[in-house]
């Protein structure tokens, strides 16, 4: 489906490196999508010296930046002419069918909601991430869009997940499971034993309880949990994995002996690093709003930002929203029913 064309929105002021890294991973996302078109957001300086120089890329001029340490929210309803509304609102008018950006998470968590607008039904849109582990492609969801939960979310969780897990990742027929404090459906909290109950009755590809140790060894496809554990496990394994490759190459360097051992051993070491890295696929979807929405790392690199850009026009193509509109609701609607009559 890459020959459908798609038009992307991108924050060119998004990240700790913008809009350098930007502008350098829109180029590289075009140059390796010939159908795929940019429109990119952001100062004037910035944006139409880019456009003009490259084709299928059209500049939006905004004149406000949200910032990092902004309330996300306020700075959404306040800055109506910021680089990551003036993105979202081209999604919803039609100019463009997803939006990406390294900037503010919880910026792009609000305008993704507030301006792009929740698909009818969906209780709460969610995080979803790849998981960096070794051996295979591991969906979580939530890792952060939702700290507080109810048991009837996690159900959406896994469902959203799953067709993003299967869409967009490649994974045929994902295994879900709901991450516990142990494999039994009587364990963990009421919460946990409540949305167990709840996922075996309306998810029609969960397979019961995972543990910590199940995700790293890729046990499961989808691992559905709320967003704060979520967040406090994904960031624990990206330190993790990234104190392990720095205590590892320490190793390596001390020694002419283990110098020589690392040379050996350095393709291998790139070939793994490369599969563990949050680069690849080049951010996090918010899955459940009306449209494809991937926010990125921060201290995203200009190939981050490429696989980012070019993974939501993939959401596009295939119709990941849509597919959520039109599968993911029916099996949670009362929940969802009864959540927004209490709003």
């Amino acid at each position: 489906m890459s020959d459908q064309k798609v038009t992307i929105s991108v924050d060119a002021m998004g990240g700790d490196n913008a809009p350098d890294v930007v502008l350098d991973g829109v180029a590289q996302a075009l140059a390796a999508d010939d159908a795929l078109s940019v429109v990119l957001c952001g100062p004037a300086e910035v944006v139409e010296p880019f456009a003009s120089s490259h084709e299928r890329c059209e500049a939006r001029m905004t004149t406000e930046v949200i910032g990092m340490a902004e309330h996300p929210a306020n700075a959404v309803r306040s800055k109506k002419d910021s680089s990551i509304v003036v993105g979202c609102r081209l999604v919803k008018e039609g100019a463009a069918q997803g939006f990406f950006s390294a900037g503010s998470t919880g910026a792009c968590l609000a305008a993704g909601t507030l301006v792009m607008g929740r698909i009818k039904g969906i209780a709460r849109p969610a995080l979803a991430t790849v998981i960096p582990s070794p051996v295979r492609p591991v969906v979580m969801s939530d890792i952060g869009a939702n700290a507080d939960c109810k048991p009837e979310y996690l159900v959406q969780f896994g469902q959203m997940a799953s067709v993003y897990a299967e869409k967009v990742v490649g994974i045929e027929h994902p295994r879900a499971a709901l991450l516990n404090i142990g494999e039994e459906d009587t364990k963990g909290s009421q919460f946990a034993q409540e949305a167990h109950r709840l996922m075996a009755e309306r998810l029609e590809n969960f397979a019961g309880n995972a543990e910590g140790g199940d995700i790293l060894a890729a046990t499961y496809d989808v691992i559905v949990t709320d967003g704060f554990t979520g967040n406090v496990c994904l960031k624990t394994i990206e330190g993790t994995s990234k104190t392990l490759f720095k205590a590892l190459k320490g190793v390596m360097m001390s020694t002419p002996l283990t110098k020589l051992g690392a040379l050996a051993v350095k393709g291998g070491l790139k070939q793994l690093m490369a599969q563990v890295s949050p680069d690849t696929y080049g951010g996090a979807p918010l899955l459940g709003v009306k449209g494809a929405l991937l926010v990125g790392h921060g201290s995203s690199s200009a190939l981050a930002v490429r696989n980012g850009v070019l993974t939501t026009a993939r959401i596009v193509r295939e119709g990941v929203s849509e597919i959520i509109a039109q599968a993911a609701v029916p099996a949670s609607s009362a929940a969802s029913a009864e959540d927004g009559g209490k709003q």
